[in-house]
């Protein structure tokens, strides 16, 4: 099991921007991938971006060009940029470590897009 501690999110206006952080207590190198998850009210789970060990990145379309995943191996950290905020990214999210048949989850961070 991997332990996730997230951290960043809060309230800001729409055309803002938040970096959200997460901290795992393992090496990344032992994580096949890591990934942010967001949860809106009544919606599913749903992905939003992933880094895969070997540093190879994807997003899902709603974010593409706004939002960059990013990684510090030395320091087990895994960052989500959020620029161009909308209403609409307005979730709870979420930390992802993929072990293959061990998946470990954050406790989540609230982001509110609202002016």
């Amino acid at each position: 099991q991997v332990q996730l501690v997230e951290d960043g999110g809060g309230l800001v206006q729409p055309g803002g921007s938040l970096r959200l952080s997460c901290a795992a207590s393992r090496s990344l190198f032992t994580i096949a991938a890591m990934a942010w998850f967001r949860q809106a009210p009544g919606k599913q789970r749903e992905l939003v971006a992933v880094v895969f060990s070997g540093g190879t990145t994807n997003y899902a379309d709603s974010v593409k060009g706004r939002f960059t995943i990013s990684r510090d191996v030395a320091k087990n950290m895994v960052y989500l940029q959020m620029n161009s905020l909308k209403p609409e990214d307005t979730a709870v999210y979420y930390c992802n470590a993929d072990r293959g048949a061990i998946q470990s989850w954050g406790q989540g961070t609230q982001v509110t897009v609202s002016s």
